[in-house]
């Protein structure tokens, strides 16, 4: 079979590595499928790439649905950030635990006596995002460049200057959607033209809203091309009389920013100029408080992160001594274990994270932390150059797992107890492997943590001792 080919009625199987879908063509090869689809759908299927043992397939339409398809009320959208959404949640949950279960396939041999928990599902399924990113831009067609003056929405999958319209938002709350609608109405009254990539020229770029779901305060970013000739001091102004209203519309409202983004890459960066109300949001977490500016990393699920939390909480059996806390972002998670251990060492690359870190132990009056802005592989170099020692690892990598001069540093502690927070099945297995492999610690406990209902994204909360 060749590129371009059409294979028709192919059913699809299931979940593998990446969102992608597993099928089986006609002479018998697998298929790698990209494209929202469901396990136990028939579609027809275009041939992109034919590789040795496998072919890469795009869908081109369903032929017939899925038995596990769920019919979504009128008003709901399905989004490259909620392809799940026509799936039974009970059959979500199901396939993911199936995900993290064959990504050890390879390593089952030495997980002979780890207790595999039930996946824990998100206490929320809708509505359950504390972040939303909306987009402004020109361009509609996947293919063609087919222009309108003025869309706002989410991006399109791949498509970084796409736009889909956005009329409703499953993933965030009533009023998130009540102020996005607000903002659409006041950006296209504006007279004020959307930002093209293609040109760098335009004014609005991105509408983020950040809301605590524990405080409820809402905290708005308008990000704008302050380099767009016709950009004044009275746009500026004019979004300022906007914020006031909204705030007297939203009382919830705690922070309005003006992020001044002049570059071309599609990112919300840029300066933060506050323009109404204070500084940071403040949120709640397993009982410590947690400040958030306009560039604060923060879990997009915050009840969902108290069942992660909770989950490492509950795996570790660690009381004293010393902790390292890995990969620690702003150091959520050094914070909360804080009050078991001696010390603390929260180690992040970011240095804006390692400040945020900072200023939260304070706020939680907490003095055995310490910040380490730091390369993990490096840190961990350092400190056992100085013959320190620690007993308990939390290990919180980015997708692509543990740096790979990091991992035999990490035996070297030969700490009694690791706890391994994970966002990529694929590279957590990985990892394992080595461990396992060169040293004497064995697997207790996994436990899958669903943080994103409607997504092919999956948590997994290791446990490993001596």
């Amino acid at each position: 079979m060749k590129k371009n080919e059409i294979l028709e009625n192919i059913l699809i199987d299931k979940l593998i590595f990446g969102g992608k879908w597993l099928a089986l063509a006609p002479d018998g090869k697998k298929i790698i499928v990209t494209g929202g689809v469901i396990p136990g759908s028939r579609v027809n299927l275009r041939i992109l790439k034919s590789r040795t043992n496998y072919y890469e397939a795009q869908i081109l339409d369903t032929v017939v649905k899925s038995p596990l398809e769920q019919e979504l009320p009128a008003h709901f959208q399905v989004y490259g950030g909620c392809k799940w959404l026509p799936i039974v949640y009970p059959e979500q949950l199901k396939i993911k635990a199936e995900q993290v279960r064959e990504a050890f396939h390879h390593i089952e041999d030495k997980l002979e006596k780890t207790t595999f928990h039930p996946i824990v599902a998100s206490p929320e399924i809708h509505g359950y995002r504390n972040k939303v990113e909306f987009s402004w831009g020109k361009y509609i067609s996947f293919k063609e460049d087919i222009r309108d003056e003025f869309r706002f929405g989410f991006h399109a999958q791949w498509q970084f200057d796409r736009i889909i319209d956005c009329t409703y938002c499953v993933l965030a709350d009533e009023e998130i959607n009540a102020l996005f609608h607000e903002v659409d109405t006041f950006s296209r009254a504006s007279g004020l033209p959307t930002y093209d990539p293609k040109t760098n020229i335009g004014f609005w770029r991105h509408f983020v809203v950040r809301k605590a779901r524990f405080t409820d305060e809402i905290m708005l970013i308008f990000s704008v091309n302050d380099t767009f000739p016709e950009y004044t001091k009275k746009n500026e102004e004019d979004i300022i009389v906007f914020a006031e209203q909204l705030i007297a519309q939203f009382p919830h409202i705690a922070s309005v920013y003006l992020l001044l983004n002049s570059g071309r890459a599609d990112v919300v960066t840029g300066e933060a100029v506050l323009l109404k109300g204070k500084a940071t949001i403040t949120e709640h977490l397993l009982g410590k408080s947690f400040e958030i500016n306009p560039k604060s990393f923060f879990q997009t699920n915050s009840l969902g992160a108290e069942k992660l939390y909770q989950t490492a909480l509950d795996l570790s059996s660690s009381r004293w001594g010393v902790l390292l806390d890995l990969y620690a972002g702003t150091g959520t998670l050094g914070i909360l274990f804080s009050d078991r251990f001696e010390q603390v060492y929260s180690v992040e690359l970011v240095p804006q994270a390692s400040q945020d870190g900072e200023k939260n132990a304070r706020r939680n009056s907490i003095d055995n932390i310490e910040f380490v802005n730091a390369k993990v592989e490096v840190f961990l170099e350092d400190f056992l150059g100085k013959n320190l020692t620690a007993d308990t690892l939390i290990i919180d990598p980015p997708r692509d797992g543990m740096h790979p001069n990091a991992l035999p540093n990490i035996l070297k502690f030969g700490a009694r107890e690791i706890i391994y927070i994970s966002c990529n099945p694929a590279t957590l297995a990985r990892d394992l492997d080595y461990i396992l492999a060169n040293s004497d610690y064995r697997v207790t406990d996994v436990t899958p943590v669903d943080m994103f209902p409607h997504t092919h994204h999956i948590e997994t909360v290791v446990r490993l001792e001596k």
